[in-house]
């Protein structure tokens, strides 16, 4: 087929397809025109339709706005609420801070008074002299050891301190 016979059996069909359209259903590719006066309605319909949507999107947005009395004195509320929980965490949160950093002062503190004390407790201990301690109790104080018969030996009944109600027992009779 040449160009020319396609190009008029395309324009056969569609005169065809007007013909072949039956109450609104097409049986070819073309579309269908409707009729002049159902556009014009249907037009209308849309504006009155979309005045009404963009009306009552308004009247949303207005009562969006709108603040009366209550809802301000509530807004008003929450915000001042909203700000003093906010100072109370910061103020909550650099007490913390500062207290550790005291905590940390201390602990340094404490760490030195330590080091300086078993420096000092190993001073004494190596400062001691036993020998000199002895000879200076046995010669001027004139003390003496202990003889065995002067020790005297009992059971404790409590492990850390002991209290003497009464006399030691074996020291009463000793004395009579």
């Amino acid at each position: 087929m040449s160009r020319r016979s396609a190009g008029s059996a395309y324009a056969a069909g569609r005169r065809n397809a007007r013909i072949h359209t039956v109450e609104g259903y097409n049986y070819d590719s073309t579309a269908r025109v409707l009729a002049p006066e159902r556009e014009e309605e249907a037009r209308r319909e849309r504006r009155l339709e979309a005045r009404r949507h963009n009306r009552a999107v308004r009247r949303r947005q207005e009562q969006a706005l709108h603040m009366d009395l209550p809802y301000l004195v509530m807004l008003t509320i929450a915000t001042v609420a909203a700000l003093f929980i906010c100072c109370s965490y910061i103020r909550v949160k650099s007490s913390i801070s500062s207290s550790m950093r005291a905590i940390e002062k201390y602990e340094q503190q404490l760490e030195a008074l330590k080091s300086e004390n078993d420096a000092l407790q190993t001073a004494i201990h190596t400062d001691i002299d036993l020998d000199h301690i002895y000879n200076v109790a046995t010669t001027q104080l004139g003390m003496v050891y202990a003889d065995r018969n002067q020790v005297i030996r009992y059971k404790k009944t409590e492990s850390e301190y002991v209290r003497q109600y009464e006399d030691i027992p074996g020291e009463t009779a000793k004395k009579k």
